[in-house]
């Protein structure tokens, strides 16, 4: 799907069935997470913050898989150079520990009354300590760079894979948030019985591997950014097996 495609659909929507002056916000994933991990074009991301403002919404990002260094900048948002008028972001930010949170423009944080914004994860002192360490600890290990670097063994790999193995038909994601896609190419339709073969393969082999997309026919990639080489290495040749062994059957 093109990002004309896109635009025009939100379009006909707003012709069609919602007024935009009646919707708030548009909330929206940098990288698609249980989607499949396709990344927003930066053209995408730009033209949503001009609809946004063209009818007064906000624009919120989900930065829940992505930020903290993940796709090898600290929010995904800032591989658009779009800025967002509120984020969602948890999971990393307290390096695994419970602790979510929403950050946003002052006028619009400082609008609910006291106690509106909440949640079950916010505001544990441990998880603010936590959150205060992973921060550190990303750039002084310049975990944005170290992204970057594993994404990009691990996609090399893949790569050398694909050369001789037609069922991969995508290999995608930026920094270390990865994904590789798998069609049947007898029907030439996606298929999530190899993807789902590969990581019971990797299962025995004490590799867990998640599928998503559409059709369950994506292997997604989210290993700590703090990896040890030699754990990656270990993986690699884990996945690298266990996609040849599902195809022979």
């Amino acid at each position: 799907i093109s990002v004309a495609d896109s635009l025009a659909a939100l379009d006909r929507l707003f012709k069609a069935d919602v007024d935009p002056a009646r919707v708030a916000a548009i909330i929206v994933e940098p990288v698609q997470g249980e989607g499949g991990f396709y990344e927003a074009p930066r053209e995408f991301m730009t033209a949503l913050r001009k609809i946004c403002d063209q009818h007064g919404m906000l624009l919120i990002a989900d930065e829940v898989q992505t930020g903290f260094a993940r796709t090898g900048k600290m929010f995904a948002m800032d591989h658009h150079e779009v800025a967002p008028d509120i984020t969602t972001m948890a999971k990393s930010l307290a390096g695994g520990f419970p602790l979510a949170a929403v950050t946003g423009r002052a006028e619009i944080m400082d609008a609910p009354n006291p106690g509106g914004l909440g949640g079950t994860y916010g505001g544990s002192p441990i998880g603010v300590a936590a959150a205060h360490a992973v921060l550190d600890v990303i750039e002084e290990e310049k975990l944005c760079d170290r992204a970057n670097t594993l994404g990009n063994r691990l996609k090399q790999r893949l790569q050398s894979i694909r050369d001789d193995t037609p069922e991969i038909v995508d290999i995608r994601g930026p920094g270390f948030m990865n994904a590789v896609e798998f069609n049947d190419v007898n029907k030439g339709l996606p298929s999530a019985e190899i993807a789902n073969a590969i990581r019971l393969k990797a299962l025995d082999k004490g590799l867990i591997l998640l599928t998503c997309g559409v059709y369950g026919n994506v292997i997604r990639f989210l290993a700590p950014i703090t990896i040890q080489d030699g754990v990656m290495n270990e993986a690699l040749d884990i996945l690298e097996s266990s996609i040849r062994e599902a195809r022979a059957g």
